[in-house]
């Protein structure tokens, strides 16, 4: 059977098959020595790498839970991923409704403002939010230095901004006959926002909420400087495996796919509208 005309010639197709291929195997070769290097004793990865293990052991999945307070760090890092996603979308949806919907002075610049936040490094800003938590906690006796409140805030500095202007670009694209129709029917600008565009809208709030949790959740700088023992996160407690002696690393590659559980559970769950919320916005 003849080739359609408007069919790719076949050496594009084979290809794309290589490329696709190669990618997937540089994918998924870190994840495969991960797994592998998670159920071997240690004195297996502590030695020369093998491609295939000798043996097989679950023991370092309940050891990570006795080398280290993991299931404490577990904890922490819900509450302060958690409490950041909520205040980011909170926070997020009323600003993007407002610059959306709403001509006012310093619109464009606060748009501006936003944005080029994201053009400089999180480390500029650690040392000045350090001075900042450590002089309020000094006047106020409010401890915001090695408190879970304080790092929370801290995620907000970074997670906010472009969560606010992911949202507007999106809310751009909901049409504004659907805020004149809830208003004839009688709700004011904030009934207009729950009833009718946060429900159109929620696939961009759920790829808020995403990139918001899977910062919160992973992140290691400001983390391993503004907390304490008490309330150290998982991305930090995974160096308590590294003793003076040793490294458990067949422990710390255990340890790191229990960590990427529940963001690549909720990843998988909230694809659909994850990949909806980036695109609309594009196009409108």
């Amino acid at each position: 059977m003849a080739d359609s005309p408007t069919a790719p010639p076949r050496s594009f197709l084979w290809t794309r098959r290589i490329v696709l291929t190669l990618l997937t195997g540089f994918v998924l070769l870190p994840v495969y020595v991960m797994v592998s290097s998670s159920l071997k004793p240690l004195q297996d990865v502590s030695g020369a790498f093998r491609w295939f293990p000798s043996g097989l052991t679950l023991r370092p999945y309940a050891d990570i839970w006795r080398t280290v307070p993991l299931a404490d760090h577990f904890v922490n890092s819900v509450i302060v991923a958690g409490a950041a996603t909520v205040c980011s979308v909170t926070v997020a949806v009323f600003a993007a409704y407002a610059v959306s919907r709403y001509d006012f002075r310093g619109r464009r610049v606060f748009t501006v403002t936003v944005l080029s936040t994201q053009m400089f490094p999180g480390i500029l800003f650690l040392l000045p939010l350090f001075l900042i938590y450590v002089n309020i906690g000094n006047a106020t006796g409010i401890a915001l230095f090695g408190s879970r409140g304080g790092l929370i805030l801290t995620y907000l500095t970074f997670s906010l901004p472009f969560s606010i202007w992911m949202l507007i670009g999106y809310l751009d694209s909901i049409p504004r006959e659907l805020d004149e129709a809830a208003r004839v029917d009688g709700c004011g600008p904030v009934g207009a926002l729950f009833r009718v565009i946060v429900p159109a809208a929620v696939p961009g709030i759920v790829a808020v909420a995403v990139y918001a949790f899977m910062t919160a959740w992973g992140e290691v700088l400001f983390a391993s400087v503004m907390t304490n023992d008490t309330t150290r996160t998982l991305a930090v407690g995974l160096q308590g495996y590294a003793s003076q002696n040793d490294v458990y690393w067949n422990q710390v590659m255990a340890a790191s796919l229990v960590v990427s559980v529940p963001v690549v559970a909720g990843f998988l769950l909230l694809q659909r509208y994850l990949v909806a919320g980036l695109t609309a916005g594009a196009v409108k």
